[in-house]
């Protein structure tokens, strides 16, 4: 009996968990990065991944950049991104807290585009960088974390 548990559910896995796929798109390299770096994250699509209980996101760039209040930045988020002047994968918060680096591998810009406050590039605790409201900032060093000061 064990061992028929273990074969159905060895059949049924790969459909549980299968993520959609659509023929024209694959999913991003670095999407996939960071789904594997940081547990509980969900692919939107092939350039986007949120993870809900984080209130983070991923975001791939297109060819052409939405307008938004610093740079891709939204209004009323921070960001950090995996390139300078906001440019590459970047990732992007709603709220202000501590939160990891981890899916990003790299950080080398950030953006606050909130109307307050500041947002901090990080090094264990040791600030590398500090993005006032309304701007953004590059960074140099190893990142491992980003801190939203109200």
């Amino acid at each position: 009996m064990r061992r028929l548990m273990t074969i159905i559910a060895m059949a049924i896995s790969p459909i549980a968990f299968a993520q959609p796929a659509t023929a024209e798109e694959p999913l991003h390299p670095d999407v996939a990065y960071a789904l594997a770096a940081v547990p509980g994250g969900v692919a939107l699509d092939s350039r986007n991944a949120m993870w809900p209980e984080l209130g983070m996101e991923l975001t791939v760039p297109a060819d052409v950049a939405a307008r938004a209040a610093v740079g891709r930045c939204a209004s009323g988020r921070v960001c950090a991104f995996a390139q300078g002047s906001g440019a590459g994968t970047m990732l992007s918060w709603t709220g202000c807290s501590n939160y990891s680096t981890a899916a990003l591998g790299q950080v080398r810009s950030i953006a606050n585009a909130r109307t307050s406050g500041q947002f901090h590039a990080r090094s264990g605790s040791t600030i590398l960088a500090t993005a006032s409201a309304g701007t953004r900032v590059n960074v140099s060093g190893s990142v491992d974390n980003v801190r939203c000061v109200p």
